[in-house]
């Protein structure tokens, strides 16, 4: 029908997500910003940049854990393996230096006070 448009194929609106390619939310990331008051403004550009960085080292340090399991003989990823890749790789354990992670996982939820 013309006049009609569909959702598939349209030229339509895309998400900030979408045209930045990236699979972690741009929109979100830009919530927290706002919502933390990091700055007085706060440029289109800034929480894409942010999202394509923590996207990067999220698949960085699962590229590593990856490696360590397969190293070590295991078929899942655990807190401990992702803790032992960060702290053998030289640059993320700069990175993640002042992270301790418990050793039973994290605790129970925090209930009603």
């Amino acid at each position: 029908m013309p006049g009609k448009r569909g959702h598939r194929g349209s030229p339509g609106r895309r998400s900030h997500t979408a045209r930045a390619e990236l699979s972690f939310s741009v929109s979100h990331m830009e919530h927290l910003l706002r919502e933390g008051h990091y700055a007085q403004c706060l440029s289109s550009s800034a929480p894409v940049y942010l999202v394509a960085i923590i996207q990067y080292l999220a698949a960085r340090v699962l590229e590593l854990v990856r490696h360590e399991a397969q190293n070590s003989g295991r078929r899942r990823l655990t807190p401990e393996l992702v803790d032992l890749a960060a702290h053998s790789n030289t640059l993320l354990s700069d990175l993640f230096r002042t992270i301790t992670p418990s050793p039973s996982g994290p605790g129970p939820a925090p209930g009603p006070p």
